[in-house]
């Protein structure tokens, strides 16, 4: 079963509050329309760093149908637990399509989780932000962007504005030219500190402003 899940803030007053604190990117919220993500709750910590692990440098299609198969190696076929990926062995995981380094992520995190050093999802309902990334980013292959995505779409935390996303530097530089510094303008990626100075003005919804920056890539 996964967790129930609501945003803590009204969607509404927050694209509010983000249109009122930056011209440029109420322009954006405008063109894009209201703020309508939802957020995939998960079962468990392992279950999300699994997804998030499966799901790096591959396309949506490719990484949902290795994680599928991957899925498909636990004890009922529809859920996978630490004690599923321990068990399996290394030709077992590699013949879902996972590359090596990946399997050995995945080991590294079952391990951990059956040692009880991955903290559950309610343990990291209580810690801050950067206590989770503490928390999570010792398991190989999973680094701060990852743990980032985590606080986002699985424990929906409203103001995370992950710096070394190339989509949200790409959205910056096209969107904010005049927010860049004359060597930087032009540049297809925004630097992350000019990125980080401007999001400011975005505190406490910089889960939202990085919703629509990414949003803003989209064709229209």
């Amino acid at each position: 079963m996964t967790r129930p899940f609501a945003w803590p803030f009204a969607p509404d007053e927050a694209t509010r509050a983000l249109a009122a604190a930056d011209s440029t990117l109420a322009k954006i919220i405008a063109r894009v329309g209201p703020f309508t993500h939802v957020v995939q709750p998960a079962a468990s910590t392992f279950e999300a760093l699994t997804r998030s692990i499966v799901y790096q440098q591959l396309h949506g299609k490719a990484a949902a149908t290795i994680h599928g198969r991957l899925v498909a190696l636990g004890a009922d076929g529809r859920t996978l637990r630490a004690e599923d990926v321990a068990a399996a062995s290394d030709d077992a995981l590699r013949g879902v399509g996972l590359s090596r380094q990946k399997m050995l992520s995945l080991r590294d995190l079952a391990t951990r989780t059956l040692s009880g050093t991955i903290p559950t999802l309610d343990a990291l309902a209580r810690l801050d932000d950067d206590a989770v990334v503490e928390a999570l980013v010792p398991v190989r292959g999973i680094g701060r962007w990852s743990v980032e995505m985590l606080l986002m779409f699985r424990l929906g935390r409203p103001d995370v504005l992950p710096l070394d996303d190339f989509g949200i530097r790409k959205a910056f530089a096209l969107g904010f030219p005049r927010a860049l510094g004359k060597d930087a303008r032009g540049a297809p990626l925004a630097p992350a500190p000019i990125v980080r100075r401007r999001g400011e003005r975005w505190r406490p919804y910089r889960t939202v402003a990085s919703w629509y920056l990414w949003r803003s890539l989209d064709p229209t």
